[in-house]
């Protein structure tokens, strides 16, 4: 004997319901099956029940719409021939439903008994009009009234088994082995037929207790769903069915939210050991999750991961706790006394404070209820008034293997805090098969993918890029991820989605990631680009591992790092401008980086892709100290200097500089120095010192007014004329067999920037193109420089760069 148990999404509608005769057809004899109301229908009664007893006349109306929606189902699923007894039926029924509507219309009210007499029609009329339309398809379809079976006593609403009467009115009704009988779920009787209901999610407790009484070997609960999901598929997007689970596992899971299963089904068939396969209407070939005494057989710690939504805490605390007896009974007695179920219970071992979970709906009557029984502890100051906090969720960890395993309590909870997750209070029990934390209902999606990552997909890193700034950098960053995608996912286990685009006229987002290689269509439909609003968007989509990439050179942009890093959002970032502004922002945002968990990373800011900052980084860590720097760090001007030879005028070179992708859009940025001198700025502060930006001389090779021009054209101009100026500088060091190249150096605390002639044979002299070089001389090289020498400038490399910053978050 099997049991199949059909819910409502599964019953939904005509096309549901003849799959489901597919599924029966297959399945074998002998057989029973348990459906629930037509979907929504149960909803759609206590509404029609609460209009009614709210003396509002749209009842009717609503009750109008029930009998349309099963009379339409039978004319489309039973042949015209046989649909007059199926609706002659119904219609008896729905008088009877609707009398019981006029009766609280009239009173002006519903009690529970009532009100499980009108909830009972959803599985009633869905359990007769399936049964005839099986009969209709040559199935020996028999419809059974399990108000005739299940026996309970009269606690309306949740009505209690009794099992014993059950179990004979049972066997004695479903003896017939070549027999179907189809059986409303969610509904019993007492022993003097009084209509009484199971409690919501009851259908799966009835075809539990029919499984029970009828000894089947196996019990198949049937939803929408392909089992048991080691998380919420609506919610991760990569969970992925459990084939096998234990009892104790699968209870666990459902009491924290897992809506396939409900609670109090598995307590019937665990007692008699019967197996529980939850499979998948829609997709029956499918093997879904089959719940049994030897579950985990794979040995996996962490079998799911699931959440209860609405959970408010209620905290009592104060000195005239600590070592009182009684005072946790009179807590609990008090909750109990209103009626209050604890979900969640942690207690402080100084008994200082009690810190339990309950359902966020029943907060204020807790409140009300706990502050009379302390009344005369809180007059005295023994005890605090109680602590309210709601908005809250419950995240869980369960599994049978977990018991002693080490480390799993702290992996959850760094990769938690990693991510920004606040968890407000923590509990273990002592079976050690759940680890549970409150956090902040927002968090809960994060949360739970930050947890599936870490215990489900540990090869696989998953990374959320927004990026702002889609120009010459911007575009080859996002070409480049596109070519490196699936790479990097083999090779180094990193999953990089590009979740959020932004130029200054348009922004786009896309939670499950946008398209790379259609990004310019995808981004020219976006809506108007603004920086609050980006902000706002990053934060409220809540992702893990989430990273803002700044490829613009705007001071107003990087005025946002600050605010990302607070919300445990990594920054990368080519900009220069934060590190190189007042030294109380620099030192800030590395302090924001470190106390929420959020890289900061900028190695572009000097040396483009060359790995200058991290080489400085590496040497200061390992207990190095630096001395004196000696570097060329200006692509642009390295370029402009090696391709002006006093033949081609020095402003076509800039030009040419400009148009290669070496210069800033306004050349005057890199030719004044102010480049850089910030670049030195910011090697001085990684390097240990407190610098400010008007400490750093600059010896300017530019003619007098260069600089005062009003625009980029305006600049041109100023160049072509001073011509005679340039000449002389480059004929002065090509005389004395020398090249000109812009320096920067820090010698001490000192810093400077200046055009210098570069003798043959100096490490400086052949460098060529845009390239770099920084020669560092430390304790441990000060004689010959620790030398970081290549490509410094051009978007292409900076790109790179800026990729491998956020590889290195990856690795972190």
């Amino acid at each position: 004997m099997k049991v199949l148990k059909f819910g409502g999404t599964s019953v939904a509608n005509a096309q549901a319901i003849s799959e489901t005769c597919k599924i029966v057809t297959d399945a074998g004899r002998p057989l029973a099956v348990v459906v629930s109301a037509l979907g929504g229908v149960t909803d759609l009664l206590l509404l029609t029940a609460a209009q009614a007893a709210a003396q509002q006349t749209d009842y009717q109306e609503s009750l109008a719409s029930l009998e349309k929606r099963h009379l339409d189902t039978i004319r489309e699923l039973i042949p015209p021939a046989r649909q007059a007894a199926v609706i002659g039926r119904v219609k008896t029924d729905l008088n009877t439903l609707e009398t019981l509507l006029e009766g609280a219309f009239l009173i002006g009210e519903t009690t529970p008994k009532l009100l499980d007499k009108i909830v009972s029609y959803g599985e009633l009329l869905s359990s007769f009009l399936i049964a005839a339309y099986y009969e209709s398809q040559g199935l020996p379809a028999v419809f059974r009234d399990s108000r005739e079976l299940i026996e309970t006593d009269a606690t309306f609403g949740n009505a209690h088994v009794r099992m014993d009467a059950t179990r004979t009115k049972v066997r004695e009704a479903l003896h017939n082995p070549e027999e179907i009988s189809i059986l409303p779920g969610f509904v019993g009787a007492t022993a003097s037929g009084d209509t009484t209901t199971l409690g919501r999610g009851g259908s799966d407790y009835s075809a539990a207790i029919l499984a029970a009484a009828l000894g089947a070997e196996e019990l198949q609960i049937w939803t929408d769903v392909s089992g048991m999901f080691t998380a919420n598929p609506r919610l991760v997007r990569q969970a992925r069915p459990i084939p096998l689970i234990s009892y104790e596992e699968a209870m666990e899971l459902s009491h924290f939210g897992a809506k396939v299963l409900y609670p109090p089904t598995i307590q019937p068939v665990l007692d008699a050991g019967i197996p529980i396969r939850i499979k998948n209407t829609f997709d029956p070939h499918t093997d879904g999750t089959l719940i049994h005494a030897r579950g985990n057989t794979e040995g996996r710690t962490v079998r799911g991961i699931s959440h209860v939504p609405g959970i408010a805490l209620v905290s009592l605390e104060g000195p005239g706790m600590i070592g009182i007896p009684g005072i946790s009974k009179r807590f609990f007695e008090t909750l109990s006394d209103a009626g209050i179920s604890i979900i969640f219970i942690t207690q402080a071992s100084s008994e200082h404070s009690i810190c339990v979970g309950i359902a966020a709906l029943h907060l204020e009557r807790a409140i009300q209820a706990v502050n009379d029984t302390f009344a005369y502890e809180m007059d005295r100051q023994l005890i605090k008034p109680v602590q309210a906090e709601d908005d809250l969720a419950i995240i869980a960890l369960v599994g049978d293997q977990m018991k002693q395993h080490q480390g799993l309590s702290g992996k959850m909870f760094s990769a938690l805090g990693r991510n920004n997750v606040n968890i407000r209070a923590i509990a273990q029990g002592a079976s050690e098969r759940n680890i549970s934390a409150v956090i902040r209902s927002g968090d809960v999606k994060k949360a739970l993918n930050t947890l599936h990552e870490a215990f489900f997909e540990e090869q696989v890193k998953q990374l959320n890029l927004f990026v702002m700034g889609v120009g010459n950098v911007g575009s080859r960053l996002l070409a480049q991820i596109g070519l490196q995608q699936r790479v990097l996912k083999k090779e180094l286990r990193l999953n990089l989605r590009v979740v959020g685009i932004s130029n200054s006229r348009k922004m786009v987002f896309d939670a499950s990631g946008l398209p790379v290689a259609e990004w310019q269509d995808v981004l020219e439909k976006g809506e108007p680009a603004n920086l609050d609003a980006f902000f706002s968007r990053v934060r409220e989509l809540n992702l893990r591992n989430a990273i803002f990439i700044d490829n613009t050179a705007s001071e107003t942009v990087s005025g946002w790092y600050a605010s990302y890093l607070k919300n445990s959002i990594s920054v990368v970032t080519c900009n220069k401008i934060a590190c190189s502004s007042e030294y109380e922002v620099y030192a800030r945002l590395k302090s924001l980086a470190r106390t929420y968990n959020a890289p900061f990373l900028f190695e572009t800011n000097v040396g483009a892709g060359l790995p200058v900052i991290d080489t400085l980084k590496n040497l200061i860590l390992s207990g190095d100290r630096v001395r004196r720097i000696r570097a060329v760090l200006s692509g642009s001007l390295n370029f402009v200097f090696n391709n002006y030879n006093g033949k081609d005028s020095f402003a076509d070179v800039v030009r040419l500089a400009g148009k290669e992708g070496y210069t800033e859009p306004d050349p005057r940025i890199d030719l004044s120095g102010v480049d850089v001198m910030r670049k030195i700025l910011i090697l001085a502060r990684e390097s240990g010192l407190r610098l400010e930006m008007d400490a750093i001389e600059n010896r300017s090779f530019l003619p007098e007014g260069a600089l005062e021009a009003e625009s980029v054209d305006a600049f041109y101009e100023v160049l072509e004329q001073q011509e005679p100026h340039f000449r002389r500088l480059w004929e002065q060091a090509d005389g004395a067999n020398c090249r000109l190249k812009y320096v920067a150096q820090l010698d001490g605390e000192k810093a400077s920037v200046g055009l210098e002639e570069i003798p043959e044979g100096h490490d400086f002299f052949n460098l060529s193109g845009s390239d770099n070089i920084v020669l560092f001389y430390t304790d441990r090289y000060s004689e010959q420089p620790l030398i970081v020498k290549g490509a410094g400038a051009g978007a292409e490399v900076t790109a790179s760069g800026i990729f491998a910053d956020i590889i290195r978050i990856g690795n972190f």
